[in-house]
């Protein structure tokens, strides 16, 4: 479980983030700060793994308080300015999101932070920790695959397509069954037969996602989710 606090002087930012983070099981909501002198008192008091911070705040800025955090947490800096991107990494943060920012963006900022999606992962599937694969059931054995692999997934009768790069898999296993295996954060249900890899996404378009060499639909009961990842 990783815990994480936000630190922005706007409510309308501290809606937005906890309302990604809630899409991932694996974290856990920690306190809101709307100044860095809050921040210190939560940090002060509890276990904090992660931070989403805003850098202009009134008193002292989010990078100017965060010169003063011996051992900080992991940090992703939230920011409408990105001119400030430079001294960020300089400060070794772990990503730099402009506002306004969409899920997407979202999600792959917090996959470059250590520990929490293995660990869900780990908790969740039949999962090898180390290298980052799930066990698909075929005819007569099971066959390993790596996750950052995976293009997308289409559902076949009671049995499922796994589509690569070069290749393609069939699994005896319901779309509904691989659903609950795929780590959330990777991967999103946007058709009742299709699940796709968030990283692997070239394009957005119309009613359609574009992967690889593949034009995937968008179901109708599945827009909600993908207008969520463009952030509205």
């Amino acid at each position: 479980m990783t815990r994480y606090v936000i630190i922005d002087d706007e409510p309308i930012a501290h809606r937005i983030i906890e309302g990604y983070c809630e899409e991932l099981p694996y974290l856990q909501k920690a306190g809101n700060a709307y100044n860095v002198f809050q921040a210190s008192e939560i940090l002060s008091q509890q276990k904090v793994d992660l931070v989403f911070l805003d850098i202009n705040m009134p008193k002292m800025t989010g990078f100017e308080w965060l010169k003063t955090v011996s051992n900080p947490p992991g940090i992703i800096v939230t920011s409408a300015y990105k001119e400030y991107a430079l001294e960020g990494y300089e400060l070794d943060i772990l990503d730099y999101l402009l506002k306004p920012f969409s899920l997407v963006r979202f999600l792959k900022a917090i996959n470059k932070v250590n520990g929490p999606q293995k660990e869900e992962i780990k908790r969740t599937n039949p999962v090898s920790e180390e290298l980052g694969s799930i066990f698909l059931r075929g005819d007569k054995a099971h066959h390993q695959i790596h996750l950052q692999d995976i293009l997308f997934v289409e559902a076949y009768g009671n049995y499922v397509k796994v589509f690569f790069k070069a290749e393609m898999k069939v699994s005896h296993q319901k779309i509904s069954t691989l659903e609950d295996l795929l780590p959330k954060g990777r991967f999103i249900r946007v058709h009742k037969s299709f699940i796709v890899s968030l990283d692997k996404i070239e394009q957005i378009q119309g009613n359609q996602v574009f992967i690889d060499r593949h034009k995937i639909p968008i179901g109708q009961t599945y827009r909600n989710k993908i207008r969520d990842l463009l952030g509205g």
